[in-house]
């Protein structure tokens, strides 16, 4: 039953979107792909809503942010994968039997001449993602054996961090210091935050 659902939901987008001339569809889609291509800090719905007002086609708020959100994804995935134009078509043709040949083109043409810049723009974010700490904790202990410590009964200090992954995965590391050690990290700590209270 979910799958027919779904079906229903993509075929309701695609009749809206077929409402769109292929001249404010790609007006619409303009404004998606330069985000995906890092030309600008997000999506304006308001100003595609008034693109959209002034083209004289009436959709209610939440039908216009379904077509954006439709078209945000089918955009970032088919550039997270390296989608051709070809396929990108051939993936939404799959989705719904509603497509309009003109709106078909106009994504064509547009993901002919973006999609490599969109997948350069996924391919940099991805690397450029850095993990975030969300918890740190810390004990102090007596060295039985360790590499690191020269002699046996010296104190050292185990870390445990919980960290989110930039896929959103939280994961653990753990490793232990010196005193000293500690102690310089804790001043690095210290040095860090004072810089970015100043920012």
């Amino acid at each position: 039953m979910p799958a027919a659902e779904d079906c229903h939901g993509v075929n309701k987008v695609v009749d809206n979107i077929s409402r769109f001339s292929p001249d404010l569809l790609a007006d619409a889609c303009q404004h998606i792909l330069s985000y995906l291509q890092g030309q600008t800090r997000g999506v304006d719905s308001a100003e595609i809503s008034d693109s959209v007002q002034r083209a004289g086609v009436r959709l209610d708020n939440e039908a216009l942010q379904n077509v954006i959100r439709f078209l945000l994804l089918t955009f970032r995935s088919a550039g997270q994968s390296n989608s051709s134009a070809d396929d990108l078509v051939s993936r939404l043709e799959e989705g719904s039997s509603k497509w309009p040949k003109a709106s078909l083109q106009v994504l064509h043409r547009l993901w002919s001449e973006h999609g490599a810049s969109v997948h350069a723009q996924q391919k940099l974010q991805a690397t450029l993602s850095i993990s975030q700490l969300v918890d740190m904790q810390w004990k102090l202990g007596m060295a039985v054996s360790s590499d690191i410590c020269r002699s046996l009964n010296s104190p050292y200090v185990s870390l445990l961090l919980k960290v989110v992954e930039p896929s959103g995965q939280i994961c653990q590391k753990s490793f232990e210091m010196t005193v000293p050690q500690f102690q310089n990290f804790h001043k690095q700590f210290k040095e860090m935050a004072a810089v970015m209270e100043t920012v």
